[in-house]
């Protein structure tokens, strides 16, 4: 009988616990973060935010979601999410076309994608394009881009052949179908260290500075700045926390994204970390600042290119939440 009243007691707390827990997470605000992609080492402030409880202490319950069919742009500038990964390409674009996304802070301060290549494909210049095979998504964003990397040394884009090639693996294709394409080196370069491979990579700011963009970044919508500014400084302040302390503690960040995503590979996710902590601020005041200059000269490449039409660069990003979290 009292081994009986024993369990019932030890019952009873569990569940006062349980509820307690329930009745904490309940007075947290809930927002959604939406990745840009699947989870990487440029989300890993997100993830360390989210285990060091830094979200909690501002008050947030943070859900980390996938992409879906939906892009995280037209979710973010609809109203049905609070926060997502984005580039600056695709803000851009947005703004011109309306959509009510703002970037709020810059993951990462230099842009770490470029063009990779098979050192046996002879691709050691932009010039080698010429005649050669390019993996590619097969946006007009993307012959542009090609042609302003092309243009110091006298290159035509227009003899490049584009094939799309979705998600596949690029070492692969790059051993039977293409000759080159664009990757993040902080991610797709390391997994190509590790796996051995012999490739050259060409960085588009090298020969285009205009192409030196905010890859990736943190959005959110007119809506929330004007309407909820509260919510979006706390989520700042933390995220902001976050990085910094990915950027302090590289081992130990690595280990908090790979305990949360368990079916990244372990190494990759070490040594890509290893290689972006110290890039996530390079050359910057703080963690997240965004000039005004280098938006300007990236639309600028867009109205000129025919990308877009028009923008209103002011609107497409802002330093106030990233400025208050850093004092």
């Amino acid at each position: 009988m009292k081994a009986m009243i024993r369990c019932f007691s030890f019952l009873a707390l569990l569940l006062l616990l349980v509820g307690c827990q329930s009745q904490e997470s309940e007075g947290k605000e809930k927002v959604q973060l939406f990745l840009d992609w699947t989870p990487n080492t440029n989300h890993t402030g997100i993830y360390v935010a989210k285990e060091k409880g830094f979200f909690e202490e501002e008050g947030l319950d943070v859900e980390i979601m996938l992409p879906g069919e939906v892009s995280t742009e037209q979710i973010i500038g609809s109203g049905k999410g609070q926060f997502g990964i984005s580039f600056q390409s695709q803000v851009t674009q947005a703004r011109s076309e309306n959509l009510p996304i703002v970037s709020i802070a810059a993951i990462i301060q230099k842009d770490t994608s470029g063009y990779y290549t098979p050192k046996s494909k002879g691709i050691e210049t932009p010039k080698d394009f010429e005649g050669r095979v390019y993996g590619a998504y097969g946006s007009e964003l993307e012959k542009a881009s090609l042609q302003a990397v092309m243009n110091k040394e006298g290159g035509d884009a227009s003899k490049i052949n584009m094939v799309q090639v979705g998600n596949t693996d690029y070492f692969i294709a790059m051993e039977r179908d293409i000759d080159f394409v664009s990757i993040f080196y902080a991610w797709t370069g390391i997994e190509g260290e590790l796996r051995g491979a012999d490739m050259n990579f060409i960085q588009p700011a090298d020969f285009a500075p205009e192409l030196d963009t905010y890859s990736p970044l943190i959005i959110t919508s007119d809506d929330m700045i004007e309407n909820d500014p509260e919510t979006v400084q706390a989520f700042i302040n933390a995220v902001y926390k976050g990085y910094e302390f990915a950027i302090n503690n590289p081992e130990e960040a690595a280990d908090i994204l790979i305990e949360a995503e368990p079916d990244l590979n372990p190494e990759l996710v070490q040594r890509s970390q290893e290689w972006l902590s110290p890039r996530y601020k390079e050359g910057a005041e703080a963690w997240g600042v965004q000039e005004a200059s280098r938006w300007e000269r990236y639309a600028n490449f867009m109205i000129e290119n025919k990308i877009i039409e028009s923008v209103d660069i002011q609107k497409a990003f802002n330093n106030e939440f990233i400025e208050k979290a850093m004092k």
